[in-house]
Protein backbone atom coordinates (compact mmCIF):
# COMPACT_ATOMS: atom_id res chain seq x y z
CA UNK A 1 0.00 0.00 0.00
CA UNK A 2 1.24 3.87 -0.40
CA UNK A 3 0.75 4.70 3.34
CA UNK A 4 4.55 5.14 3.72
CA UNK A 5 5.18 7.44 1.14
CA UNK A 6 1.75 9.34 1.43
CA UNK A 7 2.98 10.11 5.33
CA UNK A 8 6.62 11.21 4.52
CA UNK A 9 5.22 13.42 1.90
CA UNK A 10 2.64 14.93 4.55
CA UNK A 11 4.91 14.81 7.56
CA UNK A 12 7.93 16.38 5.28
CA UNK A 13 5.27 19.24 4.29
CA UNK A 14 4.04 19.67 8.24
CA UNK A 15 7.93 19.88 9.26
CA UNK A 16 8.68 22.68 6.71
CA UNK A 17 5.16 24.62 8.09
CA UNK A 18 6.44 24.46 11.25
CA UNK A 19 10.24 25.13 10.36
CA UNK A 20 8.77 28.23 8.77
CA UNK A 21 6.58 29.09 11.43
CA UNK A 22 9.56 29.16 14.01
CA UNK A 23 12.17 31.03 11.89
CA UNK A 24 9.76 33.45 10.90
CA UNK A 25 9.07 34.59 14.62
CA UNK A 26 12.90 34.09 15.88
CA UNK A 27 14.15 35.80 12.96
CA UNK A 28 16.10 38.94 13.63
CA UNK A 29 14.59 41.89 12.50
CA UNK A 30 16.98 43.72 12.12
CA UNK A 31 19.56 41.30 10.03
CA UNK A 32 16.31 41.00 8.18
CA UNK A 33 16.01 44.67 7.15
CA UNK A 34 19.85 45.54 6.49
CA UNK A 35 19.39 42.52 4.44
CA UNK A 36 16.75 44.01 2.78
CA UNK A 37 18.50 47.45 1.86
CA UNK A 38 21.49 45.33 0.59
CA UNK A 39 18.65 43.99 -2.15
CA UNK A 40 18.22 40.53 -0.69
CA UNK A 41 14.90 39.65 -2.01
CA UNK A 42 14.18 36.81 0.39
CA UNK A 43 15.02 38.97 3.73
CA UNK A 44 12.25 41.54 2.18
CA UNK A 45 9.79 38.48 1.53
CA UNK A 46 10.14 37.76 5.68
CA UNK A 47 9.70 41.69 6.57
CA UNK A 48 6.37 41.52 4.30
CA UNK A 49 5.39 38.47 6.28
CA UNK A 50 6.66 39.46 9.89
CA UNK A 51 4.65 42.23 9.53
CA UNK A 52 1.36 40.89 9.96
CA UNK A 53 2.20 38.53 12.12
CA UNK A 54 -0.92 37.54 13.13
CA UNK A 55 -2.21 36.93 9.68
CA UNK A 56 1.28 34.84 8.93
CA UNK A 57 0.83 32.28 12.01
CA UNK A 58 -2.47 31.72 11.87
CA UNK A 59 -2.19 30.99 7.97
CA UNK A 60 0.47 28.24 8.94
CA UNK A 61 -1.23 26.87 12.39
CA UNK A 62 -4.21 26.29 9.32
CA UNK A 63 -2.39 24.58 6.94
CA UNK A 64 -0.53 22.39 9.26
CA UNK A 65 -2.88 21.10 11.29
CA UNK A 66 -4.81 20.33 8.02
CA UNK A 67 -2.05 18.30 6.85
CA UNK A 68 -1.95 16.57 10.66
CA UNK A 69 -5.17 16.19 10.92
CA UNK A 70 -5.02 14.57 7.23
CA UNK A 71 -2.58 12.13 8.01
CA UNK A 72 -3.40 11.41 11.40
CA UNK A 73 -6.87 10.29 9.46
CA UNK A 74 -5.26 8.66 6.41
CA UNK A 75 -3.24 6.61 8.76
CA UNK A 76 -6.15 5.44 11.10
CA UNK A 77 -8.62 4.33 8.31
CA UNK A 78 -5.02 1.77 6.74
CA UNK A 79 -4.57 0.56 10.20
CA UNK A 80 -8.41 0.04 11.04
CA UNK A 81 -9.09 -1.74 7.90
CA UNK A 82 -6.04 -4.24 9.49
CA UNK A 83 -7.69 -4.94 12.47
CA UNK A 84 -11.29 -6.86 13.00
CA UNK A 85 -14.29 -4.61 12.47
CA UNK A 86 -15.29 -3.19 15.96
CA UNK A 87 -11.83 -3.52 17.08
CA UNK A 88 -10.27 -0.30 19.33
CA UNK A 89 -6.67 -1.54 18.31
CA UNK A 90 -6.72 0.67 14.92
CA UNK A 91 -7.49 4.07 16.08
CA UNK A 92 -5.12 3.00 19.08
CA UNK A 93 -2.33 2.39 17.34
CA UNK A 94 -2.69 4.99 14.80
CA UNK A 95 -3.01 7.40 17.95
CA UNK A 96 0.74 6.01 19.08
CA UNK A 97 2.27 6.34 15.90
CA UNK A 98 1.22 9.61 14.53
CA UNK A 99 1.68 11.44 18.21
CA UNK A 100 5.55 9.85 17.26
CA UNK A 101 5.62 11.06 14.09
CA UNK A 102 4.65 14.08 14.58
CA UNK A 103 6.00 15.17 17.64
CA UNK A 104 9.33 14.12 16.55
CA UNK A 105 9.65 14.47 13.10
CA UNK A 106 7.53 17.14 12.25
CA UNK A 107 7.88 19.69 15.10
CA UNK A 108 11.06 19.14 17.51
CA UNK A 109 13.31 17.89 14.56
CA UNK A 110 12.07 20.52 12.21
CA UNK A 111 11.63 23.69 15.18
CA UNK A 112 15.10 22.61 16.73
CA UNK A 113 16.83 23.06 13.13
CA UNK A 114 15.35 26.74 12.59
CA UNK A 115 15.91 27.94 16.09
CA UNK A 116 19.69 27.25 15.43
CA UNK A 117 19.47 28.74 12.22
CA UNK A 118 16.68 31.39 12.25
CA UNK A 119 17.68 34.02 9.79
CA UNK A 120 19.09 31.82 7.09
CA UNK A 121 15.62 29.02 7.75
CA UNK A 122 13.38 32.27 7.62
CA UNK A 123 14.71 33.09 4.04
CA UNK A 124 14.92 29.70 2.85
CA UNK A 125 11.04 29.28 3.30
CA UNK A 126 10.23 33.26 2.83
CA UNK A 127 8.51 31.47 -0.54
CA UNK A 128 7.03 28.55 0.76
CA UNK A 129 5.73 30.85 3.30
CA UNK A 130 4.48 33.42 1.20
CA UNK A 131 2.17 31.25 -0.83
CA UNK A 132 1.09 29.09 2.39
CA UNK A 133 -0.07 32.51 3.85
CA UNK A 134 -1.63 33.73 0.02
CA UNK A 135 -3.96 30.75 0.31
CA UNK A 136 -4.46 29.92 3.71
CA UNK A 137 -4.17 33.64 4.67
CA UNK A 138 -8.56 34.46 4.06
CA UNK A 139 -9.19 31.62 6.73
CA UNK A 140 -7.09 33.04 9.15
CA UNK A 141 -8.83 36.28 8.82
CA UNK A 142 -12.04 33.77 9.53
CA UNK A 143 -10.49 32.37 12.30
CA UNK A 144 -9.43 35.54 13.67
CA UNK A 145 -12.55 37.51 13.49
CA UNK A 146 -14.46 34.14 15.99
CA UNK A 147 -11.77 34.75 17.93
CA UNK A 148 -12.34 38.12 18.68
CA UNK A 149 -16.49 37.81 18.87
CA UNK A 150 -15.67 34.81 21.11
CA UNK A 151 -13.63 36.98 23.69
CA UNK A 152 -16.07 40.19 23.56
CA UNK A 153 -18.77 39.15 25.94
CA UNK A 154 -15.87 38.60 28.08
CA UNK A 155 -14.54 42.05 28.34
CA UNK A 156 -11.34 41.10 26.23
CA UNK A 157 -10.68 43.24 23.20
CA UNK A 158 -7.67 42.63 20.74
CA UNK A 159 -6.27 45.40 19.02
CA UNK A 160 -3.64 43.71 16.87
CA UNK A 161 -2.50 47.11 15.69
CA UNK A 162 -1.01 47.31 19.45
CA UNK A 163 2.84 46.04 20.34
CA UNK A 164 2.10 43.84 23.24
CA UNK A 165 6.10 43.97 23.81
CA UNK A 166 7.43 47.58 23.38
CA UNK A 167 10.86 48.02 21.01
CA UNK A 168 12.34 49.66 23.33
CA UNK A 169 12.10 46.36 26.23
CA UNK A 170 12.86 44.10 23.24
CA UNK A 171 16.36 45.72 22.79
CA UNK A 172 16.72 46.10 26.49
CA UNK A 173 16.04 42.13 26.59
CA UNK A 174 18.39 41.99 23.62
CA UNK A 175 21.07 43.56 25.52
CA UNK A 176 21.31 42.35 28.93
CA UNK A 177 20.94 38.88 27.31
CA UNK A 178 23.48 38.84 25.26
CA UNK A 179 25.58 40.67 27.70
CA UNK A 180 25.22 37.56 29.93
CA UNK A 181 26.37 35.52 27.37
CA UNK A 182 29.61 37.71 27.21
CA UNK A 183 29.11 38.77 23.53
CA UNK A 184 28.41 42.14 24.60
CA UNK A 185 30.96 43.92 26.97
CA UNK A 186 30.17 45.78 29.87
CA UNK A 187 30.30 49.47 28.72
CA UNK A 188 28.63 48.80 25.89
CA UNK A 189 25.81 47.35 27.73
CA UNK A 190 26.02 50.96 29.83
CA UNK A 191 26.07 52.87 26.51
CA UNK A 192 23.14 50.86 24.56
CA UNK A 193 20.93 50.88 28.18
CA UNK A 194 21.57 55.24 28.40
CA UNK A 195 20.40 55.78 24.74
CA UNK A 196 16.96 53.57 25.48
CA UNK A 197 16.65 56.10 29.17
CA UNK A 198 16.45 59.09 27.64
CA UNK A 199 12.80 59.06 27.06
CA UNK A 200 12.14 58.22 30.28
CA UNK A 201 14.51 60.72 32.18
CA UNK A 202 14.10 63.77 32.75
CA UNK A 203 16.24 66.52 33.26
CA UNK A 204 15.81 67.10 36.97
CA UNK A 205 17.62 63.34 37.41
CA UNK A 206 20.88 64.43 35.93
CA UNK A 207 21.09 68.25 35.85
CA UNK A 208 23.52 70.18 38.35
CA UNK A 209 21.94 70.48 41.52
CA UNK A 210 21.55 74.80 42.23
CA UNK A 211 23.78 74.47 45.95
CA UNK A 212 26.81 72.65 43.18
CA UNK A 213 26.55 75.78 40.44
CA UNK A 214 29.51 77.80 40.07
CA UNK A 215 28.07 81.26 39.27
CA UNK A 216 29.31 84.97 39.83
CA UNK A 217 27.56 88.47 40.81
CA UNK A 218 26.95 90.54 37.70
CA UNK A 219 27.14 93.53 40.12
CA UNK A 220 31.07 92.95 40.51
CA UNK A 221 33.57 95.12 39.29
CA UNK A 222 35.13 93.31 35.95
CA UNK A 223 38.34 92.81 37.34
CA UNK A 224 36.99 89.98 39.88
CA UNK A 225 34.73 88.73 37.44
CA UNK A 226 37.31 87.97 35.79
CA UNK A 227 39.08 86.30 38.75
CA UNK A 228 36.34 84.07 39.42
CA UNK A 229 35.69 83.15 35.67
CA UNK A 230 39.08 82.03 35.91
CA UNK A 231 39.60 80.56 39.39
CA UNK A 232 35.91 77.99 38.16
CA UNK A 233 36.43 75.11 36.57
CA UNK A 234 33.73 75.81 33.58
CA UNK A 235 33.54 77.72 30.31
CA UNK A 236 29.69 78.76 30.68
CA UNK A 237 28.92 80.58 34.17
CA UNK A 238 25.79 82.14 35.19
CA UNK A 239 25.71 85.57 36.16
CA UNK A 240 22.96 86.81 39.29
CA UNK A 241 22.19 90.10 40.48
CA UNK A 242 21.12 90.66 44.05
CA UNK A 243 20.05 87.13 44.97
CA UNK A 244 21.63 83.76 43.39
CA UNK A 245 17.66 83.03 42.49
CA UNK A 246 17.68 85.98 40.15
CA UNK A 247 20.06 84.99 36.87
CA UNK A 248 20.02 87.69 34.40
CA UNK A 249 22.63 86.08 32.19
CA UNK A 250 25.57 83.41 31.18
CA UNK A 251 28.49 84.62 30.95
CA UNK A 252 30.89 82.72 28.04
CA UNK A 253 34.95 82.58 28.81
CA UNK A 254 35.43 82.82 25.36
CA UNK A 255 33.69 86.00 25.14
CA UNK A 256 35.20 87.09 27.99
CA UNK A 257 38.63 86.87 26.17
CA UNK A 258 37.26 88.25 23.09
CA UNK A 259 36.12 91.11 24.90
CA UNK A 260 39.81 91.76 26.73
CA UNK A 261 41.21 91.25 23.48
CA UNK A 262 39.37 94.02 22.19
CA UNK A 263 39.59 96.11 24.56
CA UNK A 264 43.90 96.23 24.32
CA UNK A 265 43.72 94.32 27.96
CA UNK A 266 42.00 97.04 29.44
CA UNK A 267 40.05 94.76 32.02
CA UNK A 268 38.69 97.62 34.25
CA UNK A 269 36.71 99.14 31.29
CA UNK A 270 34.93 96.00 29.95
CA UNK A 271 31.14 96.11 30.02
CA UNK A 272 30.09 92.48 31.15
CA UNK A 273 26.42 93.39 30.70
CA UNK A 274 27.07 93.54 26.61
CA UNK A 275 29.05 90.34 26.59
CA UNK A 276 27.14 88.01 28.56
CA UNK A 277 24.47 86.16 27.30
CA UNK A 278 20.73 85.18 27.66
CA UNK A 279 20.17 82.48 29.94
CA UNK A 280 17.89 79.83 28.82
CA UNK A 281 15.30 78.53 31.30
CA UNK A 282 13.63 74.97 31.04
CA UNK A 283 11.06 73.19 32.95
CA UNK A 284 12.55 70.15 35.43
CA UNK A 285 10.44 67.40 33.31
CA UNK A 286 11.53 68.11 30.47
CA UNK A 287 12.86 64.50 29.17
CA UNK A 288 16.95 63.90 28.27
CA UNK A 289 15.87 63.10 24.40
CA UNK A 290 13.60 66.20 23.91
CA UNK A 291 16.75 68.47 25.68
CA UNK A 292 19.14 66.83 23.46
CA UNK A 293 16.99 67.61 20.55
CA UNK A 294 16.91 71.09 21.49
CA UNK A 295 20.60 71.51 21.99
CA UNK A 296 21.05 70.55 18.73
CA UNK A 297 18.58 72.45 17.38
CA UNK A 298 19.69 75.80 18.97
CA UNK A 299 23.23 74.80 19.03
CA UNK A 300 23.43 75.72 22.70
CA UNK A 301 24.67 73.59 25.31
CA UNK A 302 23.68 75.19 28.73
CA UNK A 303 20.26 75.80 29.81
CA UNK A 304 19.48 76.21 33.45
CA UNK A 305 16.58 74.21 35.22
CA UNK A 306 13.40 75.97 36.92
CA UNK A 307 10.31 74.17 38.79
CA UNK A 308 6.77 74.68 37.84
CA UNK A 309 7.03 78.03 39.99
CA UNK A 310 10.04 79.17 38.31
CA UNK A 311 12.66 78.96 40.99
CA UNK A 312 16.20 77.96 39.85
CA UNK A 313 16.46 74.07 40.61
CA UNK A 314 20.22 73.51 38.53
CA UNK A 315 21.66 73.42 35.53
CA UNK A 316 22.13 70.99 32.45
CA UNK A 317 24.84 70.98 30.17
CA UNK A 318 25.04 68.67 26.73
CA UNK A 319 27.97 66.81 28.34
CA UNK A 320 25.52 65.72 30.95
CA UNK A 321 23.36 64.14 29.13
CA UNK A 322 26.31 62.75 27.13
CA UNK A 323 27.41 61.19 29.85
CA UNK A 324 24.57 59.37 30.62
CA UNK A 325 25.00 57.54 27.50
CA UNK A 326 28.82 56.88 27.34
CA UNK A 327 29.50 57.41 31.24
CA UNK A 328 31.89 60.07 32.82
CA UNK A 329 33.82 62.06 30.73
CA UNK A 330 36.64 63.22 32.17
CA UNK A 331 39.00 66.05 31.60
CA UNK A 332 42.16 68.12 33.31
CA UNK A 333 39.69 69.57 36.25
CA UNK A 334 37.90 66.59 36.60
CA UNK A 335 38.02 63.73 39.11
CA UNK A 336 37.87 60.12 38.05
CA UNK A 337 34.32 59.10 39.35
CA UNK A 338 34.10 62.46 41.88
CA UNK A 339 32.23 61.06 44.98
CA UNK A 340 32.84 57.15 44.68
CA UNK A 341 36.04 56.01 46.73
CA UNK A 342 36.51 52.24 46.01
CA UNK A 343 38.00 50.14 49.34
CA UNK A 344 40.26 46.85 49.33
CA UNK A 345 37.25 44.90 50.04
CA UNK A 346 35.36 45.46 47.34
CA UNK A 347 33.12 48.11 49.06
CA UNK A 348 32.97 52.23 48.60
CA UNK A 349 32.55 55.34 50.37
CA UNK A 350 30.29 57.35 48.68
CA UNK A 351 29.06 60.84 48.97
CA UNK A 352 25.40 61.14 49.47
CA UNK A 353 25.26 63.43 46.21
CA UNK A 354 26.10 60.59 43.79
CA UNK A 355 23.92 59.05 41.63
CA UNK A 356 22.91 55.88 41.16
CA UNK A 357 23.58 54.98 37.82
CA UNK A 358 27.01 56.53 38.41
CA UNK A 359 28.11 54.21 41.39
CA UNK A 360 26.57 51.39 38.97
CA UNK A 361 28.66 52.15 36.13
CA UNK A 362 31.65 52.46 38.50
CA UNK A 363 31.46 49.59 40.26
CA UNK A 364 29.34 47.95 37.78
CA UNK A 365 26.44 46.98 39.90
CA UNK A 366 23.15 46.75 39.25
CA UNK A 367 21.25 48.99 42.00
CA UNK A 368 17.59 50.07 41.15
CA UNK A 369 17.17 53.65 40.12
CA UNK A 370 13.54 53.56 39.54
CA UNK A 371 12.51 55.03 43.19
CA UNK A 372 15.36 57.76 43.73
CA UNK A 373 17.79 59.32 41.83
CA UNK A 374 20.95 59.21 44.32
CA UNK A 375 22.82 56.78 46.64
CA UNK A 376 21.22 58.73 49.72
CA UNK A 377 17.82 59.26 48.03
CA UNK A 378 17.39 55.67 47.60
CA UNK A 379 18.40 54.95 50.73
CA UNK A 380 15.96 57.48 52.61
CA UNK A 381 13.49 55.67 50.48
CA UNK A 382 13.97 51.87 51.10
CA UNK A 383 14.42 53.24 54.89
CA UNK A 384 11.22 55.27 55.02
CA UNK A 385 13.12 57.88 56.95
CA UNK A 386 16.37 59.58 57.40
CA UNK A 387 19.02 57.05 58.96
CA UNK A 388 21.15 58.51 61.87
CA UNK A 389 24.85 58.43 61.53
CA UNK A 390 26.60 54.79 62.20
CA UNK A 391 22.67 53.05 61.58
CA UNK A 392 23.18 50.15 58.85
CA UNK A 393 20.86 49.13 56.93
CA UNK A 394 21.00 45.94 54.04
CA UNK A 395 18.75 45.91 50.94
CA UNK A 396 19.48 45.07 47.10
CA UNK A 397 22.22 42.44 48.54
CA UNK A 398 24.12 45.81 49.89
CA UNK A 399 25.11 46.75 53.32
CA UNK A 400 24.37 50.90 53.40
CA UNK A 401 25.85 52.25 56.21
CA UNK A 402 25.43 56.38 57.69
CA UNK A 403 29.14 57.51 57.66
CA UNK A 404 28.23 61.87 57.96
CA UNK A 405 24.97 62.96 57.80
CA UNK A 406 24.30 67.00 58.29
CA UNK A 407 21.30 68.44 59.27
CA UNK A 408 18.47 66.25 57.11
CA UNK A 409 21.22 65.21 54.40
CA UNK A 410 23.05 62.46 54.00
CA UNK A 411 26.62 63.78 52.76
CA UNK A 412 28.74 60.26 53.37
CA UNK A 413 27.40 56.45 53.10
CA UNK A 414 29.32 53.24 53.28
CA UNK A 415 28.27 50.86 50.48
CA UNK A 416 29.52 46.82 50.77
CA UNK A 417 29.94 44.80 47.97
CA UNK A 418 26.84 42.89 46.34
CA UNK A 419 26.25 39.77 48.60
CA UNK A 420 26.91 36.96 46.32
CA UNK A 421 23.35 34.71 46.74
CA UNK A 422 23.38 31.16 46.79
CA UNK A 423 22.26 29.21 43.36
Amino acid sequence: MALAPTLILLLSASGLISAAETSMTAASRARMHQLERDGDRAARRVNRLIANQEKMIGAILISNNVINIFASALTTAVLTSVFPPGSVMGPLVATVVMTVLVVVFAEILPKTIAIARADDVARWLSVPTFWIVRLFGPLADGAQWIVRQTLRPFGIRLDMGIDVLAAHEEIRGAVEYHHSEGLVETGDRWMLGGVLDLGEMDVGEVMVHRKAISMIDADLPPREILAAALEAAHTRLPLYRDEPENIVGVLHAKDLLQAIAEADGKIDALDVKAIMRPAWFIPETTSLKDQLAAFLKRQSHFALVVDEYGTLEGLITLEDILEEIVGEIEDEHDVVVPGVRPGPDGSVIVDGSVTIRDLNRAMNWNLPDEEAVTVAGLLIHEAQRIPDVGQVFAFHRHEFRVVERKGNQITVLQVSAPEVLAD
